[in-house]
């Protein structure tokens, strides 16, 4: 069972990367192109901060944050109970999405960002940010399970 996290987390860094370079390669920074009219578009832009462009240029901050993110990422899931899937699951998402952006950052010193939802005023994001979501969601799942299955036991 742990060779499907592990090749799991490998395919969504390929598809973060493969994405990223072919925005980078394909799309003129800045420029915007209609992906699902009205509801998301891509636009190439590049970010040396966080969401909003948070600490924009805070390049160290960001190299110490993210490897101690995935020092805590990897500890957490070695330690996880085998049998708690969805927690697992959420480590790996997590992982994926912080070393998806690791890599621009340590290669590029920025990360690419694409996706720009065009019915609201939202950073645009990439798919290494939707990984991250989306762990977040399953930890979040994971922690309500977790706790009905106490209050049940009581």
């Amino acid at each position: 069972m742990q060779l499907v996290y592990w090749l799991l987390f490998a395919v969504l860094i390929v598809g973060d990367q493969t994405l990223k370079y072919y925005v980078t390669t394909n799309i003129a920074t800045m420029s915007v192109h209609d992906f699902i009219p009205g509801i998301v578009s891509i636009t190439h832009i590049t970010n040396t901060g966080a969401a909003w462009s948070m600490l924009e240029g805070k390049m160290l901050f960001f190299y110490i944050v993210t490897i101690i993110a995935v020092v805590v990422l990897v500890y957490l899931f070695i330690k996880a109970d085998k049998k708690d899937y969805l927690y697992r699951f959420s480590l790996i998402f997590l992982l994926a999405g912080t070393m998806g952006n690791a890599i621009d950052r340590f290669t590029r010193h920025y990360v690419v960002d694409m996706f720009n939802l065009d019915f609201i005023n939202f950073p645009i994001f990439n798919l290494a940010d939707t990984y991250i979501t989306i762990g977040v969601i399953f930890i979040i799942a994971s922690l309500i399970i977790q706790l009905a299955g106490e209050k049940n036991n009581k």
